[in-house]
């Protein structure tokens, strides 16, 4: 089981070392960074959009990076039926370049949150989700400052209705409450992919806890859900 992982870097980027560490270093797979300027990503199976505060979050989270010249290559891949994945800041950006519906607002607390999280697995069938089980709950951490996901009616009853949510907020025995929502997200929506369920935005870090010594490796599955993708369609 092998794949090939580009991790996107803009100016601000923070957390694409920890993506790098994650699939080069705890899976041993193929990994390397990808500047903001270059126009092509090369031969990658999976693009990661990872977290941080690029370009310093002027104008609004995600929205200047959307424009950075590698961004043509995540769109054109991305069409083509290429695996992305984005990270908070990452999540925040793929939704500006139009590749995930909705938004991603200011916490309805106007503060910072950075905190461990837990979710409920609510779609299984997803190269990202099926080394999880549904109504599965994992712990993952968190760590944003505009994390509350936002969509009108007509979006968000198309997301339900084709079970594009992968994880909601929830209490540690799996229910989806307003007190277990840390961010105000509508639906307690913490990750979705896109419609055709190759582009994922997830808000909380998997990558910050794929081994036992920090704290907790839950965020394993995301990454084992990925290879075992990408190992399938090889076959």
């Amino acid at each position: 089981m092998s794949a090939s992982f580009g991790i996107v870097v803009f100016p601000g980027s923070n957390c694409d070392h920890d993506a790098y560490h994650a699939t080069k270093h705890v899976f041993d797979q193929e990994a390397r960074f990808i500047w903001h300027e270059e126009e092509s990503l090369g031969d990658v199976d999976v693009v990661i959009v990872p977290g941080g505060f690029s370009y310093g979050d002027y104008l609004r989270s995600g929205a200047i990076a959307r424009f950075s010249p590698i961004m043509q290559d995540v769109v054109r891949f991305a069409e083509a039926g290429g695996l992305v994945f984005g990270i908070c800041n990452g999540f925040q950006i793929l939704c500006e370049a139009g590749l995930l519906p909705g938004t991603l607002m200011r916490n309805d607390s106007l503060r910072f949150i950075c905190k461990e999280t837990t979710l409920r697995v609510e779609n299984a069938d997803t190269p990202f989700t099926n080394a999880c089980t549904e109504g599965q709950v994992v712990t993952i951490p968190l760590s944003h400052g505009e994390g509350r996901y936002y969509a009108d009616d007509e979006v968000l009853n198309r997301i339900e209705r084709n079970d594009q949510v992968l994880f909601r907020y929830s209490t540690s025995d799996g229910a989806v409450t307003d007190d277990a929502n840390p961010n105000g997200s509508v639906h307690g929506i913490a990750g979705l992919v896109n419609d055709a369920g190759t582009v994922c935005g997830l808000m909380p870090h998997p990558e910050r806890c794929v081994e036992p010594l920090l704290g907790g490796d839950d965020g394993r599955l995301v990454f084992e859900s990925l290879l075992n993708h990408v190992s399938a369609v090889a076959a």
